[in-house]
């Protein structure tokens, strides 16, 4: 008789709340499918690695698999690294079959989740026509190196702005793309709103999540005049517990389509030689976490701008590297050290004066306002 087990694949954090509350999301799940095995486990920096997981399902006795994607947007991870490790661990256990679902996507309930976490911030439960007119919305997406991946926030953006009705609205990112959170806020209160709503679309916590509150605090500091509201992160709510559920219905149910099937595209690639499977992702090691501020900024120290160490994030290159107001206003602030080697020199030290221009020039404001 046929056994069915559940795995839920996160990328993984050295931050030990953000692991504390992916295993919660796992729990919730336990608790829907109370006859079914279910295990969690993460890409890197984190333990268990899915390849425990996976351990724990088969000597549980399953001999199917089906694997989600516990992330929010199909980027780099969900479409080549979990394969990866899905692929290598169906071949070498010919006996269980593994099928693999997709991203959480922008499913309604995941809207409905983000949305609650908002009003949530404004002190209300619901909201008639008109009533935002005066507030503005920023979303705050991650990031990546994959268009369409950002392109969905900025679709969330307007889908949650025209249903809720709020007076504007920006998406800004906290990753590799533009406009960075810093750049972003830095245009927005110059649109005259006196009430802003700072929403992060993020699953957990983690470095990222503090350092977007740290902008919007410094922010805040400097313009008084404007009340801030600062969302919280999505987490195990139920509306994200469902859409999991639903994930998992489609692919037994077979609606995985082509269109959609990223395990799919993943082996096509993979037979035209297009990538190639990156065993490091099947073994859990403590590499350094580019959430992790304090590490990132001891590697760049010690190794300047060269990805010198054992991390082995799987980031493509970004075309956009050197964009303005994108990824390199994060430069010695903490942005990812994976892309610290797409920098060109030149811009790294074009980015490290204009730093030192703007620390001069805010140090000169502050001296003024003192004296005034």
């Amino acid at each position: 008789m046929s056994k069915q087990g559940i795995m839920i694949c996160g990328h993984g954090s050295r931050s030990k709340d953000a692991e504390r509350e992916f295993g919660l999301l796992a729990a919730g799940l336990k608790k829907r499918f109370p006859k079914t095995p279910v295990e969690y486990g993460f890409l890197e920096y984190s333990a268990p690695n899915i390849h425990m997981g996976l351990d724990a399902l088969r000597d549980a006795g399953v001999d199917s698999i089906i694997a989600v994607p516990g992330m929010l947007f199909a980027a780099t991870h969900a479409k080549k690294d979990i394969p990866s490790v899905l692929t290598t661990y169906e071949r070498e256990n010919p006996e269980l079959q593994i099928k693999y679902g997709r991203e959480l996507g922008l499913h309604p309930q995941m809207i409905s989740a983000f949305k609650m976490r908002i009003l949530e911030c404004l002190g209300l439960d619901h909201v008639h026509d008109g009533d935002l007119y005066d507030t503005m919305l920023v979303v705050v997406g991650r990031g990546t190196s994959d268009t369409y991946a950002n392109a969905e926030v900025a679709k969330l953006t307007r889908i949650v702005t025209e249903d809720l009705g709020f007076g504007w609205s920006e998406t800004v990112y906290s990753g590799v793309t533009f406009p960075s959170i810093g750049q972003g806020l830095s245009t927005i209160i110059r649109l005259g709103y006196q009430k802003i709503v700072v929403a992060p679309y993020f699953l957990f916590t983690g470095r990222l999540i503090d350092r977007i509150y740290n902008y919007v605090d410094l922010v805040a500091k400097d313009n008084p005049q404007i009340k801030f509201h600062k969302a919280h992160y999505l987490a195990d709510q139920d509306h994200v517990i469902d859409t999991f559920m639903e994930r998992i219905d489609e692919v037994n149910a077979g609606k995985i389509t082509k269109n959609i099937d990223l395990m799919g595209s993943f082996k096509d690639q993979l037979k035209k030689g297009e990538i190639n499977i990156h065993h490091h992702h099947a073994e859990y090691k403590p590499l350094i976490d580019p959430d992790d501020d304090e590490a990132v900024h001891a590697h760049v120290h010690e190794h300047g701008h060269e990805h010198g160490h054992e991390h082995k994030h799987n980031h493509g290159v970004y075309k956009h590297i050197s964009h303005p107001n994108g990824p390199r206003t994060m430069i010695d602030d903490g942005v990812c050290c994976c892309f610290m080697s797409q920098f060109p020199d030149q811009v790294i030290e074009e980015q490290r004066q204009i730093n030192i221009g703007n620390s001069k020039k805010n140090s000169r404001d502050m001296f003024v306002n003192k004296r005034k």
